[in-house]
């Protein structure tokens, strides 16, 4: 159960409406996120600008290994609806369940491609407090993708860790979207584990 409530539609509203009904129709239920968000319109709104604009014009990039990255991302946050979503759109763009079961041990795997890996390690780095993105790493995709490409990588990194964080903040937790599927599970981290 999420810390708050899901913000209702007022009177006319359009933003809201909209933004519902566009939820219910590409993935047939209310988004919890974004009804959480609500509560802020001119923040739905940009969000909502910056998600949209990421989904139809991000294209340069394989969608398959922006879903690793952004899984990857999620699991290092602990979000249980990113989680779910994530494992949901990945296992859509052909990631196996063998590879979501593999993925906090994606480095002693041998079911990740070397760009898969470069991918993962560019997640891992981007998403660790503090970042730290070394120079030889940035190299290494320089190798393999172009500015533009490398642009949609990071961004596809930098909203996930958005939309994580803040999900994880207030408490949102996953909506069955991978009913049926394998869901990958948050990593173990030392602070958790000690307070638990």
């Amino acid at each position: 159960m999420s810390r708050l409530k899901p913000a209702e539609p007022h009177g006319v509203d359009l933003l809201r409406r909209v933004t519902y009904r566009t939820g219910r129709r590409m993935y047939g239920r209310d988004i919890e996120p974004s009804g959480i968000l609500a509560h802020h319109r001119p923040l739905l709104f940009g969000v909502g600008v910056a998600s949209l604009a990421f989904e139809r014009h991000s294209k340069a990039v394989d969608e398959h290994l922006k879903h690793l990255a952004m899984l990857r991302t999620s699991q290092l946050a602990g979000c249980e609806w990113c989680l779910d979503f994530g494992s949901y759109l990945a296992q859509q763009e052909g990631a196996s369940a063998e590879q979501l079961r593999e993925l906090s041990t994606w480095r002693d795997s041998e079911r990740f491609d070397s760009l898969e890996r470069l991918v993962l390690e560019y997640a891992e780095a981007m998403t660790r407090t503090p970042v730290d993105v070394p120079d030889e790493l940035f190299d290494r995709l320089r190798e393999h993708f172009d500015e533009r490409q490398i642009v949609e990588l990071t961004m596809a990194i930098g909203l996930e860790n958005l939309y994580s964080r803040s999900n994880w903040a207030l408490g949102i937790e996953g909506q069955g979207f991978s009913e049926g599927m394998y869901c990958v599970v948050p990593e173990e981290h030392d602070e958790r584990a000690a307070a638990a």
